[in-house]
């Protein structure tokens, strides 16, 4: 098959949660033997030069950047409480990506077009009117559901209205165009379920039908619009599948001889706002008690783009590191891994490589969402100061049980989590589609 993938970003290199995700189907399409082209939005968000990607990279997959200014302009948010017009969907608007886009699809026919994130949606009518490929959604989130989120955690009060105003113009789109598309691609259950009712929701609405989201195949009843007596399509909700995120546990070693223990640590990307705010509460509301517990316990901060509150810290036992040259390798060096989020959607990348690694993890609810965990058996959930204290307490005193809980989380990777079978999933998806 061939598959043309826009992206929010550069697939390349992989070593932010985005990237990896769309870089496991990448990768894991070519190795079938399908043809992949990669055509991604380049910002200083997240700026590549085409030149540092490795060559069979390039080669193998025709990638192309087209810089997109993705700069938060005052103004044009300020127009957005006018017009009502989501303006995270709307800075991802370029007429220099949708003129090369045009061309390659001139150039060449393909049998999947897919966006991968929401952010991407606005090129649904150039694929359209350009190709007869399938168009389908790869949702790494439910968007407007992290931005609810933050604004139930902001406290300034006109920082909040606004954030929730973003949320609600961003959820808006949502509705709208998730209809538009020719399947979604979930990355977690709940996800699934989550668009499987909005597109429930669309056509009931069109054709005022009562549908029964657990099962959308059935119908309680059908009233069709008076103007027609056409059959209702077959193709009535769009195809749902749920794809997490996997990785090959062949290139993933476990090495407990490597680890320092005890010690703490969180790693991820930490421009984006959820993982900030979780830092921050961890530090202001269970660090303090943790140190005063075990003087000698280091918590280790890393991940790229940090803000300079962070890098700035003083704080006796907290190591700030910043990006990390090899994430596989630091993950490995670590005992414990703390994922303090309360906001966010879809899958932590970040927990299923530590898993795979075969760390014992902390988390909240939220931040283990998506991932077919068992409490206290393959991962530790805690979600409030009291809870992270005593399972922190409790792990660095032992190490026996450290390693048990690191080696169920390995087991669940090799089972569930595994980025060949995931693969197979998506081709069966998309041979379903392309009937």
């Amino acid at each position: 098959m061939k598959i043309l993938f826009l992206c929010n970003k550069s697939p390349w290199p992989p070593k932010e949660g985005g990237p990896m995700a769309m870089n496991m189907l990448v990768e894991g399409l070519l190795a079938d033997g399908h043809s992949v082209k990669v055509l991604a939005v380049n910002s200083f968000k997240y700026n590549i030069n085409l030149s540092d990607i490795p060559l069979p990279y390039r080669e193998q997959t025709a990638i192309e950047l087209i810089h997109v200014d993705l700069k938060l302009r005052p103004w044009k948010g300020l127009t957005n409480l006018i017009t009502g017009q989501s303006y995270h969907v709307q800075r991802f608007i370029s007429a220099n990506f949708r003129k090369r886009l045009e061309e390659i699809l001139h150039q060449e026919e393909y049998d999947i077009v897919q966006l991968e994130t929401l952010f991407m949606s606005p090129y649904i009518e150039t694929v359209r009117n350009h190709s007869r490929a399938r168009i389908l959604l790869r949702a790494h989130n439910i968007e407007h559901r992290i931005w609810e989120r933050v604004a139930d955690d902001t406290k300034n009060p006109l920082r909040r209205w606004y954030i929730r105003h973003l949320a609600k113009t961003l959820k808006s789109y949502e509705h709208k165009v998730i209809p538009s598309f020719n399947g979604i691609i979930a990355i977690t259950p709940t996800d699934a379920e989550y668009f499987t009712g909005l597109a429930v929701k669309n056509q009931k609405s069109r054709f005022n039908i009562q549908v029964s989201i657990q099962n959308p195949d059935e119908t309680d009843k059908v009233k069709l619009p008076p103007h027609t007596n056409d059959p209702i399509p077959d193709n009535l909700f769009p195809p749902v599948i749920d794809i997490p995120f996997g990785v090959d546990p062949a290139t993933y070693s476990v090495n407990q001889d490597a680890i320092e223990f005890p010690s703490l640590f969180t790693l991820g990307a930490m421009n984006w706002i959820p993982n900030q705010e979780g830092v921050r509460w961890f530090l202001q509301n269970v660090w303090p008690d943790i140190h005063k517990e075990f003087p000698s316990l280091k918590y280790y901060l890393a991940g790229r783009e940090m803000p300079p509150w962070m890098h700035n810290l003083n704080l006796d036992q907290v190591v700030v590191l910043g990006e990390v040259e090899d994430a596989r390798e630091f993950i490995s060096s670590k005992a414990v891994m703390i994922v303090p989020l309360f906001s966010g959607s879809g899958i932590r990348i970040k927990i299923i490589e530590g898993m795979a690694l075969g760390t014992a993890i902390i988390s909240t609810t939220t931040g283990a969402e998506g991932i077919d965990y068992k409490k206290n058996e393959n991962i530790l959930i805690a979600d409030s100061p009291c809870e992270f204290f005593e399972m922190i307490s409790i792990v660095v005193r032992d190490r026996d049980l450290c390693q048990r809980i690191g080696k169920e989380a390995r087991k669940l990777i090799e089972t569930k989590y595994n980025s060949e079978i995931l693969i197979q999933k998506l081709i069966a998806f998309y041979k379903q589609l392309a009937r």
